[in-house]
């Protein structure tokens, strides 16, 4: 569990959803659960993707629609603006993204280790008109 608050870098494309770009694929288990819970024990979180545009936009508004909404896009402070003679780099204190040395880890596993709790139940299935 992290006890001071951090900034978090989050990809989106095969991080946050799975990975259907230019369209925006379906939300990984657990990620928007840990995303809330970081933003509301404070952590400053970053959306930090090759997303541009239209695309980014998209992303964007999907994650709105999710309840997160990023203290900052595609750079380190809101405020910031594009200056191609500076690295891209984010400043952050971790990163969270599917391309990890390793292969990304599990959302639940991000939410235990960094929450500090047990991982939220999975959303309950629906039942279908022919389910009993």
């Amino acid at each position: 569990m992290i006890s001071e608050t951090k900034t978090i870098a989050v990809d989106f494309d095969g991080t946050i959803v799975e990975d259907a770009y230019p369209q925006v694929g379906k939300p990984q288990l657990f990620a928007f659960d840990t995303l809330k819970k970081l933003q509301e024990r404070g952590h400053r979180l970053i959306l930090w993707t090759y997303r541009n545009g239209r695309a980014l936009d998209e992303a964007v508004a999907f994650c709105k629609e999710n309840g997160i909404v990023f203290y900052a896009v595609n750079k380190s402070f809101p405020e910031e603006t594009f200056d191609p003679s500076y690295s891209r780099k984010i400043n952050a204190d971790l990163f969270i993204d599917d391309r990890n040395f390793g292969g990304m880890v599990s959302w639940g596993k991000i939410y235990q280790d960094l929450i500090g709790e047990d991982k939220p139940l999975p959303p309950k299935k629906k039942k279908g008109w022919f389910s009993f």
